[in-house]
């Protein structure tokens, strides 16, 4: 279909829905069509097309609607692009700045409907960037957060993830395995006599002394037992 332009612009939408939202009120793809056209109007454009990525995730930008913004943004073919929301573009913050460098060497504009954004204006970017930086702490703050409630976990022997060796569950808590307590005193010795990781493993696969799946030991295998911070030892 020709674009359609109107005041100078040419206008397109983009919608998306994830397999398993298609079919959730407000992010459907009749609902992002119809804020779109809705907000095409207040922008004074007509919408020359609307293009979706239906059972697509957020997570890439490799959808082949994407491909075909991308590529018309590039060709200079459109200048204003609609969406309903932020997150039917983009859900990380480093692709939809790269997204926004991108528009903004075409002279292309962002308008989003549900964060009312116009990014055609100084400011509308100022808003915006500032949206993104606020997402990053926001990230940033939960990664420190759950790396701080880890840390406790670990240092009050809390289960914090699969039991490691050397260990049972006795509810949210870790309590000392007798017999693997003793075979990781067994690997602490042979450290200390010199013996390679390898040369550790072999031997207790050579002995029959499982891991805590029932499996083969491996060089790594001995080296994350060694290097748990529930067993406070030390790898060369």
């Amino acid at each position: 279909m020709p674009a359609t332009q109107l005041h100078g612009k040419t206008a397109v939408g983009y919608c998306r829905v994830s397999t398993d939202k298609q079919a959730e009120r407000g992010v459907s793809l009749d609902a992002q069509m119809e804020k779109i056209r809705a907000m095409a109007v207040v922008q004074g454009v007509e919408v020359a097309e609307v293009i979706t990525d239906a059972g697509e995730s957020a997570k890439s930008l490799q959808r082949p609607g994407m491909a075909r913004l991308l590529d018309m943004v590039d060709r200079g073919a459109v200048q204003t692009v609609i969406i309903a929301k932020l997150d039917r573009l983009t859900r990380s913050v480093k692709d939809l700045a790269e997204l926004l460098e991108r528009f903004q060497r075409k002279g292309v504009a962002l308008v989003s409907v549900a964060e009312s954004l116009d990014t055609g204006s100084a400011a509308g970017r100022l808003v915006l960037n500032i949206m993104v930086s606020v997402s990053q702490w926001e990230r940033e703050a939960i990664g420190e957060r759950t790396a701080t409630a880890l840390r406790h976990k670990r240092a009050h022997r809390k289960v914090y993830s699969n039991t490691p060796y050397g260990f049972t569950r006795d509810g949210d808590a870790l309590v000392p395995l007798p017999e693997e307590q003793a075979v990781i005193s067994r690997i602490r010795l042979f450290k200390a006599n010199g013996w390679s990781l390898r040369r550790i493993a072999d031997t207790l696969n050579l002995d029959g002394v499982p891991t805590k799946t029932g499996s083969k030991w491996f060089a790594q295998s001995v080296k994350d037992t060694l290097t748990n911070p529930l067993n406070s030892t030390e790898a060369a």
